[in-house]
This record gives structure tokens, C-alpha cells and sequence, in this order.
């Protein structure tokens, strides 16, 4: 099993067949009895079904069908198709499910580092003092609780006290502070003030270390999707600028931004012009023209010009803000190992009380019994745990990778088959244009440049951007053209001179009854070289054709080299690229096959037939067009600037940068941090496993025995932090 998301994809299978009749099991199938009916009436509609049952309690559909009609193999792929049109309601029943199979815990978020820090200070010096100072054993029991290493341990004691208690009595199962709190008011009551304070002031200690790294991870996430300015320029009533605290702004206040500077709130243009940059939101690597009445986010800056903005949301109403919360939401989500953890140490806490109970009617020693009850599994393994992985996130974010969660770090290091989009992940995402064929006398390269550039100028399509940047850089003016009229996906077409002048493919130019007899041979060699072709005609006359190509990424086939060597045994170029395309970026990349001319839905169906044989699949893509595809693996990666609210919905790791090399360096964090997990459970079990035995045998006193299970809680955690050293760049 590998994590919820995993869960979700499991496909449904054979599991009796006979001529005319088979059973499939489907996972999942037992949160539908609603939706029995449908897949029920799903399934009937096949022309080879006769009947199907449905029955949501064993997760099974049996089905009498014709065999002369359609085979086993047919209704096992329906009742797939049935039950992934139903995965989400599964996944939230799954949730749902596992927060009501969990013992509750006191979140390490009800108290701060600082107050933590205080607790451990002030447990820290009382013990010191007690060691120093010579005192009689209390004859009481009241004087018992009335030293001050006691008095100590009663005041910090209290959220211990009440999670143990509230966990008893609301879910009718103790927890680890339900044990802890039993063996501190157990050594209370045997005069052992020191150990109940050694219990308090150790355990206190690994969870500061805890929150320690989960404030780093927030700070990273936080830093890495910074919103905006920390001060705006606001419009004041009598038409003066005020620098104020952007808290400050409010609803309909006008805010003026100014060339170089973030845009800090959601708005409308009130005045002025501008480029700005929004790739944070819309994923546009160009900048928008912004004028009076359009729309502008809070993230994205303004590259040229001056912007008077009417503020329509503020502060965590952004856009922008509301991609932070769902990141640092969807960084809490535990990983499978994590979930295992706080199931295993939560099963070991009844058993201490048992052993307890055990140690001392064997031995009639309460102090050997007490160390039962001292010495435990849960804390080390908990809190080490929950340690690594949020370690490993707040290191990815500083590095400009943002993972959603634990979950998705261990199942990215168990991933086996990488699915790679081509436009804009293999390849740049910015076309240039590559070959340019004149094919009238009398028209060279300049003049065709500048008609194609004449008719694309208003245009913000990646191939009309090629050709107005080869003309800005080559410094040929654009001539002056009438209205462009753009055929969505085929051509455009203007006026230049006077003479009509249309630039696309080759389907647009026969519809314009454009002869393009000479121009076969030259675009059959540009399609052979993987260049799109694009012809140019003027007055209804081809001129000449132009390749376009999208180069392809830096460093790309390094990392797919180093992405092997950690275990990617399957790479796959997915893209609606034509096939000559894919074949050619395929085989420069090395890679083990392709599929071309993929719509966005049939990625998606790619994604889910490799986890059918059993694959755990990485996909990596723009995080727009892909969301699908994305949302289906394992484990969704978002490359390059994108980070569209797209992106941050559908991928579970986004990376920020255009650099290839951090999917690898991603891998190998994950599995480093699994390696830490792996040496913390072992660590914690064989050294608290000794101390039991010890201390059942008399052979550890109980401060001792506190002492020496905090202090490896301590150890463990310490262990998980070393992944804030991790260096991701040396690893790439």
C-alpha cells in the first residue's frame, strides 16, 4: 500500500472466470452502495452482458454475459472505467475513514517553540538545582507532591494530563500521553519526583525539536511563494501617494505600482499601462499587456510601466494566498510510513499497561512496573517521523521544490516509471524559428520574417511570439497591417500593403486556395528534421515556409541518466505532437518509448493502464494542460515557473524553477529521507526494547530508565534533522 492516493488508482481484477460468467474484485467498491445502481446499470448496457450483481460489501460484481459477444477481459475493463469515474467520492470515504481509525494525539501545533523552550528551561534548571542539593526521601504522600521537582512537574504536566485523559475518555483508547501521564503521577506516588520531571523536561525537548522543523517547513513554503510587497503606494483621497503597510490596504482603496515592483492585492487597473509578468498565476511566460479595465493578481510584477490598481480582494483573499493555505493544508497530509508509525506506536500502548501489570504480579515490584510504563515505542517513533518529513519539505522548499506532503516523498521514493510531457517540460515551451525557406523570387528571409511578424504582432500564441521575437532581435521593423483575423489553431490572416497576407499550416492555406505544389519536398525535409512548418503566402501566392522548433531543455538528458541510476526503470514521452516530433525528441532523449498525438484525457488513461500492471508512476508536466494526467499518478510533478492555482490543485510537487536536474535531486531526497526513517525505527525499537528487558530484570532504575527512552527519542529526532543540511544543488 502506498499512501491514499494509491489506493484510489488500485484496479479492479479477475477473480473467478467461467464460460459466460466472471467475478471482479474492485477496491473501494464498499464506500458505493449508492452508486451500485448506476455501475450495475453501466455494465448491463454492454452488448455481451446479460446481467450484473453488485455488492458493495464484499467489493465484488459478478457478471453473466455472452461470449460470443465479448470476453472477461472487456468487462473488467468497464467496471474499471465505472469505478474511476467514482475515485474521488472513494478517496474522501478512504480519509474519512483513517482520521477515525487514528488515536488522538496532541497536536504539536497547540504550543509554540517559545513556550516549549520555556518548559524545557524551566524543567532543565529545577532538575539541576535538585541534583545539587542534598534532601530526605518525603515520609508523606503529601509531601511527595510538594518538593520542587514535583510542584515542577505538576505545572508543566497539565497538556500531557489532559490529551491522555481526553483520548481515554472520548475515544475509549489511550495514547502516548495517556501512558506518559500515567507514569508521572506513578512516580509521583512512589517519591520519584526526579524521573517524572526527566519524562516532562526529554519529551518536551524532541518536540521542540519537532516544531522547530515544522516552522522551518511553513517559513520555506512561505518564502517560496512570496505574495507580495511588504509596503504599498496608496492613492490617498486628495490625490497624494502614501507608503503604507499593505495590512493596511482595505477593499476599493487604489494602490499604484511602478515599473520593477510586486503587485500586493487582486484588483482592477484604474489607470495607467503596463507589462507584467503573471507567470506565478496564469503560467504565461510573456508578459500581459495590463490596461484600464483589466484584471491583475496579487504575486505578479510589473516589468514596464505604472499601474493604478483598485484593490477587489486583500490579504488571504488573493489569489495567490489562497494557493499558500491549500499548500500548507495539503503539507500536513501524513505519509504511509507516518500513518504506520502512529498505528504501531499506538497498538504497543495497551501493551505497556499489560506488561506493567504483568511485571509486577510477577515481581511484586512497583518500580520495575513503573519503567514498563516510562519506556515506550511511541514518542521516538512518532515524533522522529513526522520529524524527517517535515525536514525533507522545508529543504525541498528552500531549494524551490514544493511538496504537499509526507506522503507524496515516500511514494516518490518507491516510484518505478516516469511519464514525461514534451512541450514546456522535455522542451522549453518557447518555440523559435529554426529554418526559413523563401520560395518566390525576389523574397528573401528579411521580407518574409516581417510579413510573418506583421500578421502575428497582436497575436500571444508561442509560435506568433517566435516569429515577432526573430524579427525584434534581427532589428527589422514590423510593417505597418491592417485587422488580424486568427483561425484558431490553423492560421491568420492580415493586410500588408494593401495585399492580403496569411500565415499557418498547411490545412489554412487550401482552404484559402493557396497552391503549395512547390513547397512539398521542402516541408517533407523540415518535418524529418522534427520543425513544424508554417507557410507564408501574400495575394494568395506561397512566398515561402518556415520551420519552428521548440529546443529542448538544458541538462534534460542528464537528468534522465541520473534518474535511471535511482531507479526509474520505464521513461515515456507522452505529447499531442505530431509522431515525427515525438520519434525525434524520444530518441534524443534516450527514451524507452512514446505515445504521440495524445489528447489530454488519453494521458490521463496512459497514467492509469501503467498502474494497472502494478507501476507506481511519476508524471511530470506544465501542470495545466496535464492536470489530468497529474491528478491520476502517483506522484504529479509541475515543472517550471508555472505555479498556476491549475498547478498547485492538480501536481504534488511543483517545481519552481526551469531546471531538470531537480527531479532527480528531488528522488534522492526522498529516499535519503526514508533511509532516516528506516534507521529512526530501528533505533528507537532495539534500544527501548533493551531497556525493557532491563528494567523488567531490576537491572535500570526508573530515573535511568527515563532518562535513557527520552534521551533516544531525543537521538532520532536529532537523526531527522540532519535532512535540514541536505544539500539539494551538490545533489543534482
Amino acid at each position: 500500500m502506498f499512501g491514499l492516493k494509491r489506493d484510489r488508482a488500485k484496479a479492479c481484477r479477475i477473480v473467478h472466470e467461467l464460460p459466460g460468467r466472471v467475478r471482479v474484485y474492485c477496491p473501494g467498491l464498499r464506500h458505493l452502495s449508492d452508486e451500485a445502481g448506476a455501475i450495475r446499470g453501466r455494465l448491463e448496457r454492454l452488448l455481451s452482458v446479460r446481467s450484473a450483481h453488485v455488492s458493495a460489501i464484499t467489493e465484488n460484481i459478478l457478471v453473466r454475459f455472452d461470449p460470443a459477444k465479448g470476453g472477461a477481459q472487456d468487462i473488467l475493463v468497464a467496471a474499471q472505467s465505472a469505478l474511476n469515474e467514482y475515485s474521488l467520492a472513494v478517496f474522501k470515504a478512504e480519509r474519512t475513514l483513517a482520521a477515525h481509525s487514528t488515536v488522538q494525539e496532541r497536536r504539536l501545533q497547540e504550543e509554540s517553540a517559545g513556550e516549549l523552550l520555556i518548559r524545557v528551561l524551566a524543567s532543565g534548571v529545577t532538575l539541576g538545582f535538585s541534583a545539587l542539593a542534598t534532601r530526605a526521601a518525603p515520609a508523606t504522600l503529601l509531601g511527595r507532591f510538594i518538593t520542587i521537582p514535583a510542584l515542577t512537574s505538576l505545572s508543566l504536566a497539565w497538556p500531557i494530563l489532559h490529551s491522555g485523559w481526553r483520548s481515554l475518555t472520548h475515544s475509549g483508547r489511550p495514547n502516548a500521553d495517556t501512558l506518559s501521564s500515567t507514569a508521572i503521577v506513578a512516580s509521583l506516588l512512589s517519591g520519584r519526583d526526579r524521573a517524572a520531571l526527566t519524562i516532562i523536561g526529554l519529551a518536551d525537548l524532541a518536540e521542540l525539536l519537532t516544531v522547530y522543523t515544522r516552522n522551518r517547513t511553513r517559513n520555506a513554503i512561505r518564502d517560496m511563494l512570496a505574495v507580495g510587497e511588504a509596503y504599498v503606494w496608496r492613492l490617498e483621497t486628495d490625490g497624494r501617494e502614501a507608503q503604507v503597510p499593505v495590512e493596511q490596504v482595505r477593499v476599493g482603496d487604489r494602490v499604484v505600482v511602478k515599473t520593477g515592483e510586486k503587485i500586493s492585492v487582486d484588483g482592477i487597473v484604474a489607470d495607467g499601462e503596463a507589462a507584467v509578468d503573471q507567470a506565478s498565476i496564469t503560467g504565461e511566460f510573456m508578459p500581459a499587456r495590463k490596461r484600464i479595465g483589466d484584471p491583475v493578481f496579487a504575486g505578479t510584477v510589473v516589468k514596464a510601466g505604472h499601474l493604478t490598481i483598485s484593490a477587489t480582494k486583500i490579504g488571504d483573499d488573493t489569489a495567490v494566498a489562497r494557493i499558500v493555505h491549500l499548500v500548507e493544508e495539503a503539507a500536513h497530509r501524513k505519509a504511509t510510513i507516518q500513518a504506520f508509525a502512529d498505528r504501531f506506536s499506538a497498538q504497543l500502548i495497551p501493551a505497556n499497561f499489560g506488561l506493567a501489570g504483568l511485571v509486577y504480579a510477577v515481581t511484586r515490584r512497583p518500580d520495575r512496573a513503573l519503567n514498563m510504563l516510562i519506556i515506550d515505542y511511541s514518542c521516538g517513533v512518532r515524533l522522529s517521523t513526522a520529524t524527517a518529513l517535515s525536514a525533507a519539505i522545508a529543504t525541498a522548499a528552500r531549494n524551490g521544490v514544493l511538496i504537499k506532503g509526507g506522503n507524496y516523498l515516500e511514494m516518490l521514493a518507491e516510484a518505478d516509471t516516469l511519464v514525461l510531457d514534451k512541450t514546456g517540460t522535455v522542451t522549453e515551451g518557447r518555440p523559435q524559428v529554426t529554418s526559413v525557406v523563401p520560395l518566390l523570387p525576389g523574397v528573401g528571409e528579411r521580407e518574409m520574417i516581417e510579413l510573418a511578424a506583421a500578421a502575428e504582432e497582436t497575436s500571444t500564441h508561442p509560435l506568433a511570439i517566435a516569429f515577432v521575437d526573430r524579427a525584434r532581435r534581427q532589428g527589422w521593423p514590423i510593417p505597418r497591417h491592417g485587422p488580424t483575423h486568427v483561425s484558431i489553431g490553423r492560421g491568420v490572416q492580415t493586410t500588408v500593403a494593401g495585399a492580403p497576407v496569411h500565415v499557418g499550416n498547411a490545412p489554412f492555406m487550401r482552404d484559402q486556395a493557396i497552391d503549395l505544389s512547390r513547397a512539398e519536398e521542402a516541408a517533407r525535409r523540415l518535418i524529418e528534421r522534427g520543425e513544424q512548418v508554417n507557410y507564408i503566402a501574400r495575394d494568395h501566392v506561397l512566398v515561402g515556409l518556415m520551420g519552428i522548433q521548440d529546443t529542448l531543455r538544458e541538462d534534460m538528458r542528464k537528468s534522465l541518466n541520473r534518474l535511471r541510476l535511482l531507479g526509474m526503470d520505464d521513461i515515456v514521452l507522452l505529447t499531442g505532437d505530431v509522431e515525427q516530433h515525438a520519434e525525434l525528441v524520444a530518441t534524443k532523449m534516450a527514451m524507452d518509448r512514446y505515445q504521440a498525438q495524445v489528447l489530454p484525457e488519453g494521458k490521463s488513461d496512459v497514467v492509469l493502464r501503467l498502474q494497472q500492471k502494478g507501476r507506481r508512476v511519476v508524471m511530470a508536466g506544465d501542470g495545466i494542460n496535464d492536470a489530468a494526467a497529474l491528478a491520476c499518478a502517483d506522484v504529479g510533478i509541475a515543472m517550471g515557473g508555472m505555479r498556476t492555482d491549475i498547478a498547485m490543485e492538480a501536481a504534488d510537487i511543483t517545481i519552481a524553477s526551469d531546471d531538470p536536474l531537480m527531479i532527480p535531486a528531488a528522488i534522492r531526497l526522498s529516499q535519503k529521507t526514508m533511509s532516516i526513517v528506516k534507521q529512526n525505527f530501528a533505533t528507537a525499537i532495539g534500544v527501548n526494547t533493551a531497556a525493557l528487558v532491563l528494567a523488567s530484570l531490576g537491572r535500570m532504575p526508573v530515573v535511568w530508565g527515563a532518562a535513557v527512552h527520552n534521551a533516544t527519542t531525543v537521538l532520532v529526532v536529532l537523526n531527522s534533522l540532519r535532512l535540514l543540511l541536505h544539500d539539494m544543488e551538490r545533489s543534482r
